[in-house]
């Protein structure tokens, strides 16, 4: 569907059901946002190139296998960066942002144009605070440090974490963005990859610092984690996190709902396990759709989506995308034919 076909524009909607504020319709997010804007350090990055080995600008080196849907960290004794987290200031040459990206005048003019009355402009970053730590050292090799050098860890982190604030400062002071998504898996779909004590000991102090300076800019925030992060909702509600996008059904969403109380917005909910692989039928994708639709959408504060942005499995998405925007346009007027309302 068009924008313009809605009673009110996807910009004011999306607002309305983080807040629960009358929202008149469920559509697919892309409209919310027209997706990610990117902005002038991720243009002037390393950009990955399917069939080939490259290296970013923290010198991490990324493999996309050919026909594969993206890069993936490719991590060996002889590529990780720190080989040893001790003296990780010997192997790491921070890429300061304001480096990287010395000219954001064509930046600047895209978001000059952006249809901000419609949309919401949303800036991203990639790599939070734990994918950057085993992106550097390998996943093993971080998660026995966060145990075994807490305090090395913590000297590393606290520099990501300046590097964050750097970031997100240039993308605010340039492009003055409505919405910033911070990207940061911290589990699996089945547990955190840490203790919940250990989460708040190493990382939420940093992104304490993170999230309070984007809060101070009067930005909202998104923060992506496709995993389980129950343990930790009530932690991620006071890092002042607006929405949590990529919001799995192994959280046990209903109950998530009930313990936040409408603190955070949750975004995601469609449990693309049961249909994306190769032998889909549509009429599975259009109940699943439905389905994370009716079971969460009801208590509020709930933007239904895939939670890791699309399905691996080709054609898929245009059904998701479907049956979200025919079956959430006259959502909230079933029910309120109901009385859920």
């Amino acid at each position: 569907m068009n924008i313009h076909d809605y009673p009110i524009t996807p910009r004011e909607n999306y607002l309305r059901l983080m807040k629960n504020d009358d929202p008149q319709y469920l559509c697919n997010e892309h409209l919310y946002t027209n997706g990610f804007f990117f902005d002038a350090i991720l243009l002037s990055s390393p950009q990955r190139v399917e069939g080939e080995t490259v290296k970013d600008s923290w010198g991490v080196s990324w493999k996309w296998l050919k026909g594969h849907f993206a890069a993936n960290p490719y991590i060996t004794d002889e590529t990780k960066v720190i080989k040893d987290i001790t003296r990780w200031e010997k192997y790491v040459d921070v890429p300061w942002p304001s480096k990287i990206a010395k000219n954001w005048e064509e930046s600047k003019a895209r978001a000059d144009a952006f249809d901000r009355k419609n949309q919401l402009l949303m800036c991203v970053c990639f790599g939070g605070l734990f994918e950057m730590s085993h992106h550097l050292m390998g996943f093993e090799d971080a998660l026995m440090n966060y145990l075994a050098e807490p305090e090395a860890m913590t000297e590393l982190l606290t520099v990501i974490a300046d590097y964050k604030i750097e970031y997100v400062r240039l993308l605010i002071d340039n492009l003055n963005p409505d919405m910033i998504h911070f990207h940061d898996d911290w589990g699996n779909k089945r547990s955190l990859f840490m203790s919940p004590e250990t989460w708040r000991k190493m990382l939420k102090p940093h992104y304490e610092r993170i999230y309070g300076y984007i809060k101070s800019r009067g930005v909202l925030i998104q923060h992506h984690a496709d995993c389980v992060c129950a343990p930790i909702v009530e932690d991620m509600v006071e890092l002042g996190i607006d929405v949590w996008q990529g919001i799995i059904p192994q959280n046990n969403i209903q109950d998530v709902q009930k313990r936040v109380k409408g603190r955070m917005a949750l975004q995601g909910g469609i449990d693309g396990a049961v249909f994306d692989f190769k032998d889909w039928n549509e009429a599975n994708v259009r109940k699943e759709v439905r389905r994370a639709c009716d079971d969460y959408t009801p208590a509020g504060h709930f933007i239904p989506c895939i939670p890791n942005g699309v399905p691996l499995t080709p054609g898929i998405n245009d059904v998701v995308v479907d049956e979200i925007d025919t079956y959430g346009r006259d959502f909230f007027k079933r029910l309120k034919g109901k009385g859920s309302l």
